[in-house]
């Protein structure tokens, strides 16, 4: 075995080892971030959940209008959490899966590696090392492809999915007749017999004397028959007078 064919082999095996080494720590971070976006999104599904049951747990306590929007909006925001759920699961099994499984990969390659180091045919060994580099950086290169492809077209489907959800949210929101449900909220407070029982408790509330007055005054009639009353009255009390004077002077 010549001195230059092992020096070759070594520095293949090395080549390979760095380019292992890379792949594993590079390709262990993203997995890891990965996944953890992946929980991230799993967690907003979880709490949006919960604003879609507060939402309608509210919502049963409004006006018509405002009831019937907010019910709308909420089953557009499950929807959404559905399409959300389906992102979550792709994300996993199309990007946070393949990632995983290049730690598998990783020490293959290293054992691989360290069995055809251990060859005694440098001159073989050395062509098993160059395809075995080849193939590998092939591989990563076409799996990085497949793996930031698949997750570019999952979150393009859930945002695109999203949008039309949002639009048609917003549009049940704006939908919301203002005027009708706060003159529903205003028909709570005063019910339609509210003024004829307001008029009976004012009318109640008098004095018998005011009673009286207010029936006389009610027609034009009333007013003048008071005044004819009171002037016979007072024509009465003046005839008196006079029938005294007269007394008192035959005396």
């Amino acid at each position: 075995m010549s001195r230059r064919s092992l020096e070759n082999r070594d520095a293949q095996t090395r080549q390979l080892q760095d380019v292992v080494t890379n792949v594993e720590k590079h390709f262990g971070e993203l997995c890891q971030i990965f996944a953890a976006y992946v929980r991230k999104t799993a967690r907003l599904r979880d709490k949006a959940d919960l604003l879609v049951n507060e939402i309608n747990a509210y919502a049963s306590t409004e006006t018509p209008n405002l009831k019937q929007g907010l019910k709308n909006f909420a089953d557009e925001f499950a929807k959404l959490q559905d399409y959300r759920q389906a992102e979550v699961e792709r994300l996993e099994a199309k990007v946070v899966e393949p990632l995983k499984a290049y730690g598998t990969i990783v020490k293959m390659k290293r054992a691989e590696t360290e069995l055809q180091r251990a060859t005694i045919d440098a001159t073989r060994t050395t062509r098993h090392l160059e395809e075995t580099i080849d193939n590998f950086e092939k591989q990563k290169i076409k799996d990085i492809k497949t793996i930031f492809s698949e997750f570019i077209t999952i979150e393009m489907l859930f945002h695109g999915k999203a949008l039309e959800v949002y639009t048609a949210a917003y549009q049940n929101i704006q939908k919301i007749d203002e005027d009708e449900d706060l003159e529903v909220f205003r028909n709570s407070l005063y019910p339609p017999d509210y003024s004829s029982r307001l008029d009976i408790v004012r009318a109640n509330s008098k004095s018998p004397l005011q009673r009286s007055l207010s029936a006389k005054c009610v027609s034009g009639t009333g007013q003048v028959s008071t005044c004819r009353l009171r002037k016979e009255q007072q024509a009465e009390d003046g005839g008196d007078d006079e029938e005294l004077d007269i007394t008192d002077e035959e005396n």
